[in-house]
């Protein structure tokens, strides 16, 4: 009897209990359900790291330290020449020569440092295009220029105002030979006379060598036939071979 009057006492009161608790629990679940929709919605903020004063976001950043080592493909690095090996010296005065002007003039200037570098520089030239003209071989002239005035040195009976390189018409006991009216004509005459030696070809330019009509065309196309012909040296060739190798060993090895 007294637990069912207690029953029924209590049941008004659970269910306003129950009925306010429920009016309780919903907005807490409303506001619980806004909140993460706002945090997923929300876009994400970057964190940018604090910069010294001054500097800029849009400046690429300077990394201290070595830089990263450069790779090359094989196939595009660029191949390193090789030094070309040093050739036979020629022996036939006729031909092409292989030593370039600018290495000619270093060759005599190291040979006669007190010659005038302009002056050598300038012949040297002269000699590889006025020997390319009549098909002589340049190197071949040249060393013999330098035989015959001792590295532009003269000290005979030629002097340096003749423009007389190879010593034509100096025969010896102070006979100082022919004069030219400018190095590029004393190079053509001496470019003449070699050919007179070495070919029977006929000249392709203007005579200007006075004694070419003297030499038997043809007798000496190699240089060991100059000895005895075009000095009374019997080895007058043997000098120009050695100015030769030391030419070619200057060019090619150095």
């Amino acid at each position: 009897m007294e637990n069912a009057l207690k029953n029924r006492f209590l049941r008004p009161i659970n269910f306003i209990y129950m009925k306010n608790l429920k009016n309780l629990y919903l907005p807490a679940w409303l506001c619980l359900a806004a909140l993460l929709f706002s945090c997923a919605a929300a876009p994400k903020t970057r964190v940018t790291p604090e910069l010294p004063a001054g500097a800029r976001h849009d400046t690429v950043p300077v990394i201290h330290g070595p830089p990263p080592e450069k790779t090359i493909p094989p196939e595009s690095a660029a191949a390193v020449p090789e030094r070309p090996e040093k050739p036979m010296v020629p022996e036939l005065i006729m031909g092409k020569g292989l030593i370039l002007s600018e290495d000619k003039a270093a060759f005599l200037l190291n040979a006669n440092p007190w010659a005038e570098r302009n002056y050598v520089e300038t012949l040297a030239l002269i000699y590889t295009q006025e020997a390319a003209v009549e098909e002589v071989n340049h190197d071949v002239a040249f060393a013999q220029m330098c035989l015959e005035t001792g590295f532009l040195g003269f000290g005979g009976d030629v002097k340096p105002g003749q423009n007389n390189f190879c010593g034509l018409g100096a025969i010896g006991n102070g006979e100082p030979g022919l004069s030219f009216p400018d190095p590029r004509t004393g190079v053509r005459a001496h470019i003449q006379h070699l050919k007179a030696y070495a070919s029977d070809e006929p000249l392709k330019q203007e005579l200007v060598d006075p004694r070419f009509r003297y030499v038997r065309r043809g007798s000496s196309p190699a240089i060991k036939g100059l000895a005895g012909t075009w000095a009374a040296d019997r080895n007058y060739a043997e000098k120009i071979n050695n100015i030769l190798e030391r030419l070619y060993g200057f060019s090619f090895e150095n």
